[in-house]
């Protein structure tokens, strides 16, 4: 969660987790000259990358890309509706993050905001994160009590420390 470091074989995801979102934010960066992938090629190139090196089983890259996909999707669709700062969706000062993981976040995030215009129906949705799932920074709200969780970096979803539910939604403004 927010200062603390996961530990032991779950680390593995949330390491996994930077690496996807670098390769994301490579491929973004590499293809502004040439006609662009969209946020699900992008993602693709990176599971299969991390599959390739050995770093992750396809079910691992599978579940990592989908909680990626899942919080680009989300930060995306903030932007779209709200048109506030992406350090209004974190829900906190963007000085607690690092800077790095801001700056492949929001350009992930813009560009998956683009793409999201095309699936207006689905930015109403409420996005469901649960126990035991990664996310990226931001608060979560426990579905069940409103207690927030706050991660300034990727990690695991614990149970609520309130009422031990394991279902959350992003923490809107």
């Amino acid at each position: 969660m927010s200062d603390s470091q996961p530990s032991g074989p779950g680390e593995k995801l949330v390491q996994a987790y930077h690496r996807m979102m670098d390769r994301v934010q490579a491929a973004i960066d590499e293809a502004e000259e040439h006609a662009i992938p969209t946020l699900e090629q992008n993602l693709e190139r990176a599971k299969e990358r991390a599959i390739e090196l050995g770093e992750l089983t396809r079910e691992e890259a599978e579940r990592v890309a989908a909680y990626l996909k899942r919080d680009m999707e989300d930060a995306a669709s903030y932007l779209e509706q709200t048109g506030n700062e992406f350090g209004a969706w974190l829900k906190f000062d963007i000085g607690q993050i690092e800077r790095r993981l801001f700056e492949k976040m929001l350009t992930v995030a813009d560009r998956t905001r683009i793409e999201l215009a095309e699936f207006e129906a689905r930015m109403h949705e409420a996005q469901t994160y649960h126990t035991g799932e990664v996310t990226g920074p931001g608060v979560l709200r426990c579905e069940s009590c409103g207690e927030e969780l706050h991660f300034s970096e990727p990690g695991h979803i614990p149970p609520c420390p309130k009422c031990y539910a394991t279902s959350f939604v992003r923490a809107k403004q």
